[in-house]
């Protein structure tokens, strides 16, 4: 049963923008984020949401990237803007996440439920 289905990835120059949507179940989540994953290297947290409460991102990211929430907190967005090369990588969307933030790194160290992955590639 899919639980989270990822969209809005594909291929932009640097300096872009893109959306990306996570559609979750009927459900609500206590927390959604979204991480990534490049070829060769570690997994990544970039952003995360819990609660309503207010975001975290990794430093990576902030200041460029945002995440939001629909109202019954079981959708999930990204959007990403003055994208970068390095934010080259699968994106996924991720619910009831246990994560720590520490040195600007985000981790998360279990997921519940994470959906399939969707592509973001930046060209220079």
């Amino acid at each position: 049963q899919v639980q989270l289905l990822e969209s809005g990835g594909g291929s932009v120059q640097a300096g872009g923008s893109l959306r990306l949507s996570c559609a979750g179940s009927q459900y609500t989540y206590s927390s959604m984020g979204w991480f990534r994953q490049a070829p060769g290297k570690e997994r990544e947290g970039v952003a995360i949401i819990e609660g309503g409460g207010r975001p975290s991102y990794a430093d990576s990211v902030k200041g460029r990237f945002t995440i939001s929430q629909n109202n019954a907190k079981n959708s999930l967005y990204l959007q990403m803007n003055s994208l970068k090369p390095e934010d080259t990588a699968m994106y996924y969307c991720a619910a009831d996440i246990t994560y720590y933030l520490t040195g600007g790194r985000l981790y998360f160290t279990r997921a519940n439920y994470r959906g399939q992955g969707t592509q973001v590639t930046v060209s220079s």
